[in-house]
């Protein structure tokens, strides 16, 4: 099993990234998805999450409106498109994967928000 993120980065404030989380070694269409982050010296916490046919989705209210989690099963990857990018949003931002009390974690990407 394998997840392996991309797109973090350096990014302004008011600037947007897009984040990706490419599957291996599982069913990926079976398992709901999800985004974390997770901030120096806090508790790692749930961004979004997209269920594993696609149609449901959770935000924190944190990212409402700015953040919008997708997946493309063909592809076996999920994305996190963050626009309205504040300073606080600044995190590692890790993928999960999750089924039947199973989970996957990916090694987590970067993203830093500051001027």
């Amino acid at each position: 099993v394998q997840l392996v993120e991309s797109g973090g980065g350096l990014v302004q404030p008011g600037g947007s990234l897009r984040l990706s989380c490419a599957a291996s070694g599982f069913t990926f269409s079976r398992y709901d998805m999800s985004w974390y982050r997770q901030a120096p010296g806090k508790e790692r916490e749930l961004v979004a999450t997209i269920t594993s046919a696609g149609g449901r989705f959770n935000y924190a209210d944190s990212v409402k409106g700015r953040f919008t989690i997708s997946r493309d099963n063909a592809k076996n990857t999920v994305y996190l498109q963050m626009n309205s990018l504040k300073p606080e949003d600044t995190a590692v931002y890790y993928c999960n994967a999750y089924r039947s009390r199973i989970g996957h974690w990916g090694q987590g990407t970067q993203v830093t928000v500051s001027s």
